[in-house]
């Protein structure tokens, strides 16, 4: 005999006499009863719970196997009867064998037949209420009712709902097999979580779901909003499967003016493991024009994750021996790698790589066109690995860089750079500080920093074909400043430094005069090791300078407290030495004969002319450098601020810099760079200038030239305008203006008597109470609709033409202002938009306008760009959901040719 459920051996004592008298007196039953018996709990004041559990049979002589094959446990919130053979249970009833658990309002068990029926019950609404949910390993079925065979695993369903997948699988008659395959007949799919009325579905015809797996279908058809649509399928598949998987991916189809018709996007999908996927897809178009793509995302949880995209495309116009015939290759390579913080907290890698071709972007812009990418005319990639050693000061970064301008297809390609930082150390500081002040030799401070480089600036045509050796610039730097910092009569801060640099080059050049061409020209290239080294010292101080000024109390009162400004100014001397002294033997020189002047002249050259760290600078320097930084604030009057006042600050910056060069021939002084930042409203308002202190006067070509003069003793003024330019960006929207609630910010405006009844002096004591803002709020429908605007701002001020007249230049004002903002109409509509003017060109920048509308289950968007080389449109509505990514009508005009056409 099976052993018996620990939990229920003193209740079977207690019944055992009980179920022996039943049987003893029912003959018939005795005969035909299944190898089963009953075993109940206790009575408890929420309901009875009752277990099904197997026994040997041994009173029949049938000798057939028992169809249940462990324990059924049931229970009932309201009650559990039984009668005959069959036990009904009512209220939250509960059925649970083996993996299989079946919950609804009411379930009755045929034990004669091994069935199971459920179903659920009107409440006084009218709604259906405890509907009959049917659990197994492959997934959750709601239904109106089941009946279901627990030896055969078979049943049948009325009105089933299941979600397979991102959608719903519902059928008002279903049939379940012992293989836990489902067969339909006028079935419903659909995405939509509205799924007792979708708002659209595929009609069924007859079908067949294999949960978690994928669903097969005969004949279907589309139902939108109940309107059975002219579109039909003979058959299809759906996966349902919880995992990704393996298949093939199809193609969209169109047709453009210049390219013909095409199918796009088509190949394959390889679900690798959990780990990493491959996507293999392409295009084909009728003039022959192609291309290929290449994408792969991985993820090690806790370690890594990122993204690689391939593209190569070969693009044809027109038709050979045309005009306009042409043939372009694009090619574009983006790869994204980031690395969990969690990995490793010594070391990182990461990647972020974005390169094409010049014409990628501009020949294969998709439907939607992104303003950004289009004013984006530079692109950057980098590739970085970091490590740090702990308890060290040594820090070591390897970097792969990229950049590239689409315009003029320039390339400059660094790999590797390599980089290793020394940490600030103090070198004569006491482990052991034995005293009570810092000596000041333990203030002396040194880091070090090495670089080592390998770079190209070319063009796309001829990266691939320059040389290593010739057109590469590699070289390595080492750097190692030395600097204290100390107090000098308190106020002042005094800085000594002292900085080394050495270079490490692996050639040098030589220089001569062509007579044939009369020009200087590189005439060799020497292969060595080179060592090129220079220094300097400085010395700098500043100190803070504070003034206060209160404005009249007769004209503020006290509502301006104080207005403060603070002024930094520093000073710096530094020295060079002249490293084209020849005993370096950095510089070389030569004589050649000038044949326009008829004079013989010489040409001094550094042998490192244009190498990757530059070279040492030619004659000596005593340069002083002078810099004010300002700040502007006032103390006002607040309620809001617990101390009664606050800071508001009226110029957050305002900064001057120059230098003097004591040793220079001639222009000692550097010019002049300002730089200042304010807040206006709310909003950050950034300018700089730069300002010549010298004056220009015609050279003997006729040519404007700065002198040796200043613009003071000429025009009585400091400096020139040479540039300056200012930027601001405002970000407002509904928000912005919204008022407060004064119910909410004062709350015993409307009960000011609470528990008083009416207030004094009002004898109506039947007056209604005052209605408040939230009871209004109820009553009245809100009006809302949220909407925000960016706007930036650049205005530059450039040199142009020389003003004879005025012996200066004049100034060129350039200015372009940008605006993008969004609306929400309401909640399912919302506007956004993005354009931008040039006052210099007096014409809109590339305009971009989007429209959607969000359908529930669909969506719809209108994409126009009704200006510029881009003017096209796009709409698309189709169904929000990745499984039905294909069922969609779209209608376009490409950028290419501005020819429509549309696809579904």
């Amino acid at each position: 005999m099976a052993t018996i459920n620990q939990s229920y051996r003193s209740t079977f004592l207690k019944l055992g006499f009980l179920l022996a008298f039943t049987l003893l007196n029912h003959p018939v039953i005795l005969a035909t009863i299944p190898s089963v018996f009953y075993q109940t709990d206790s009575l408890t004041s929420v309901g009875r719970r009752d277990t099904l559990i197997s026994q040997p049979d041994t009173v029949s002589t049938t000798g057939r196997k028992p169809f249940i094959e462990s324990e059924v446990k049931y229970s009932a919130s309201d009650s559990i009867t039984f009668l005959g053979r069959k036990v009904f249970l009512f209220g939250d009833a509960q059925v649970s064998y083996q993996d299989v658990l079946l919950t609804a309002y009411k379930i009755e068990l045929d034990l004669d037949s091994s069935l199971a029926y459920a179903t659920g019950r009107i409440d006084s609404t009218g709604n259906e209420v405890g509907l009959p949910v049917f659990k197994d390993p492959s997934g959750e079925y709601t239904m109106r009712s089941i009946r279901y065979n627990f030896e055969t695993e078979k049943a049948i369903i009325e009105h089933v709902v299941t979600e397979q997948g991102e959608g719903y699988v519902v059928s008002q008659k279903a049939k379940k097999t012992e293989e836990n395959v489902y067969c339909l007949r006028n079935g419903k799919y659909t995405t939509c979580n509205n799924h007792d009325h979708p708002h659209f579905y595929l009609n069924l015809t007859k079908a067949k779901v294999i949960p978690g797996k994928k669903i097969i279908t005969g004949p279907a058809y589309l139902v939108v909003e109940d309107v059975i649509m002219p579109i039909a399928i003979p058959f299809g598949f759906v996966p349902s499967t919880s995992t990704y998987s393996s298949g093939f991916i199809l193609p969209s189809y169109g047709e453009e003016s210049s390219r013909g018709f095409f199918l796009r996007d088509g190949g394959y999908y390889w679900a690798a493991n959990d780990y990493f996927d491959l996507s293999l897809t392409g295009d084909i178009y009728s003039n022959l024009s192609w291309g290929a793509r290449v994408a792969s995302r991985y993820k090690v949880r806790y370690k890594f994750s990122g993204s690689f995209n391939f593209q190569y495309i070969t693009n044809i116009t027109s038709e050979k021996d045309l005009p306009d015939y042409s043939k372009s290759k694009d090619m574009s390579i983006s790869w994204s790698h980031s690395q969990d913080s969690k990995a490793n907290p010594y070391s990182r890698f990461s990647a972020s790589v974005n390169f094409s071709t010049s014409s990628f972007d501009r020949n294969n812009v998709g439907s939607i066109i992104d303003p950004v990418q289009l004013a984006t005319n530079t692109k950057r990639s980098s590739i970085s690995y970091s490590r740090q050693w702990p308890d060290s000061p040594f820090n070591l970064s390897v970097n792969l860089q990229h950049s590239q301008n689409s315009r003029d297809t320039t390339i400059d390609l660094t790999m590797p750079n390599l980089t290793l930082t020394m940490n600030r150390i103090y070198p004569f500081k006491r482990k052991n500080k034995v005293g009570s002040d810092e000596r000041w030799y333990e203030k002396v401070s040194l880091s070090y920093t090495g670089n080592a480089s390998n770079t190209i600036s070319t063009h796309e045509s001829e990266l691939f074909e320059s040389s290593l050796a010739q057109d590469w610039k590699n070289g390595i730097q080492h750097s190692i400043p030395v600097s204290m910092n100390f107090k000098l009569f308190r106020y002042f801060t005094l800085s000594p430094s002292f900085s080394y640099k050495e270079r490490w080059y692996f050639k040098s050049i030589r220089k001569s005069y062509d007579e044939e061409s009369q020009s200087i020209v590189n005439t060799d290239t020497i292969e060595g090791f080179n060592r090129v080294y220079d220094y300097s010292f400085s010395i700098g101080t500043q100190t803070k300078i504070y003034t206060f000024y209160r404005p009249s109390r007769k004209l503020f009162g006290d509502a301006i407290q104080a207005i403060r400004h603070m002024m930094t100014p520093s000073v710096s001397m530094s020295y060079r030495p002249d490293f084209s002294d020849p005993k370096y033997g950095y510089y070389e020189w030569f004589e050649y004969y000038d044949a326009i002047n008829d004079t013989i002249k010489n040409y001094e050259y550094s042998i490192y002319e244009g190498a990757l760290y530059g070279s040492p600078g030619k004659g000596e320097s005593a340069s002083m450098s002078l810099g004010l930084n300002n700040n502007l604030e006032m103390k006002v009057k607040s309620k809001k601020d617990s101390t009664g006042y606050k800071k508001i600050s009226i110029l957050e910056s305002l900064n001057f810099s120059t230098s003097y060069n004591f040793l220079a021939d001639s222009m000692n002084l550097q010019k002049i760079s300002m730089s200042g930042r304010t807040k206006i409203f709310g909003t950050s308002v950034n300018f700089n200038a730069i300002f010549d202190p010298y004056s220009i006067q015609l050279n003997q070509n006729g040519s404007p030239t700065r002198v040796d003069r200043y613009i003071w003793k000429d025009k009585k003024k400091i400096a020139r305008l040479e540039s300056a330019s200012l930027s601001f960006g405002l970000n407002f929207g509904s928000k912005t203006f919204q008022k407060k609630d004064k119910s909410q910010s004062d709350p015993d405006q409307n009960n000011q008597f609470p528990n008083d009844g009416p207030p004094p002096g009002n004898d109506n004591i039947n007056q209604p109470p005052p209605v408040d803002a939230e009871t209004i709020k109820r009553e009245y429908a809100q009006f809302s609709m949220p909407w925000n605007i960016s706007l930036n701002y650049n205005m530059r001020v450039t040199q142009d033409g020389f003003n004879e007249e005025k012996m200066d230049y004049d100034k060129k004002i350039t200015a372009d202002v940008s605006i993008s903002g969004n609306i929400e109409l309401t909640k399912k509509w919302g506007i956004n938009f993005s354009t931008g003017y040039s006052f210099d060109d007096k014409e809109l920048s590339h305009t971009n306008i989007r429209i959607s509308r969000d359908l529930h289950c669909w969506n719809m968007s209108f994409n126009l760009v009704p200006i510029g080389t881009y003017k096209s449109y796009f709409f698309s509505i189709a169904v929000n959901s990745s499984m039905l990514r294909d069922l969609k009508y779209e209608k376009r005009s490409h950028a290419r040719d501005n020819a429509s056409f549309s696809s579904f």
